[in-house]
């Protein structure tokens, strides 16, 4: 079972974080508080999270700064971003967000729906992108002849495993071509958009290594797509 997604929520203001709850309960994942810059860094170094939701107007390190960091890590730098912020100094002040990093940029008050919506979206991106990562581990076992030492595939037949395998692949290419055309629909942004098609691209390539391996095809010369 894939585990539920963590959403980092950074707010100095307690208020803002049980309002930014309230509002994000309803995706029924883990919900993680940071009262400030350093305390969402410090969850950072542990913790894999889906999305960010920063504010921008923090005392001591401001959002910006902290997303500077966030960029700077290699294991964080590809989470998602959205900034929220209760005041607008217009365009300048919204590029230099987007230039921090982010992948939106959204005033308060915002209309719940739409932020709800938004978060889903890098949510539902994440887990597939959790999907792929199980498959391609699997994969990677049985090309190098450890089919049986697994959990998922273990005592079975290279033919039974490979069958299990490409079931599950299945599963996941049908839940990613789902969400690429919701996206498509909802003219959704193009951050979320170009993370889709990445993620379909990865799954091509899974699924062509998958497809060298069965009889016939010559498994010998295949490599297993390396997985960002």
């Amino acid at each position: 079972m894939v585990q539920k997604a963590k959403i980092l929520l950074v707010d100095d203001r307690p208020e803002n974080l049980l309002a930014l709850e309230a509002i994000l309960s309803a995706l029924d994942q883990t919900l993680v508080r940071a009262s400030s810059g350093e305390e969402a860094l410090k969850a950072l170094l542990t913790d894999d999270f889906a999305v960010i939701l920063l504010d921008v107007q923090m005392p001591g390190m401001d959002g910006f700064e902290t997303a500077a960091h966030i960029k700077r890590r290699e294991r964080t730098r590809d989470i998602p971003i959205i900034f929220l912020t209760a005041i607008n100094h217009g365009p300048h002040h919204t590029f230099r967000g987007y230039a921090a990093g982010a992948v939106d940029y959204i005033s308060k008050p915002f209309d719940p729906w739409v932020l709800r919506a938004k978060v889903s979206v890098f949510v539902e991106l994440y887990m597939k992108n959790c999907q792929l990562r199980e498959q391609a581990a699997l994969l990677r076992l049985q090309l190098e002849g450890g089919g049986g030492k697994g959990a998922v595939g273990a005592g079975k037949e290279p033919a039974g495993l490979l069958a299990e395998l490409s079931a599950r692949l299945a599963a996941v290419e049908e839940q990613a071509e789902a969400l690429s055309k919701q996206l498509d629909d909802d003219s959704a942004d193009a951050a979320a958009v170009a993370t889709a098609a990445h993620l379909e691209r990865k799954l091509t390539g899974l699924r062509r290594a998958l497809d060298a391996l069965e009889p016939g095809t010559g498994s010998g010369a295949t490599s297993v797509p390396t997985q960002n």
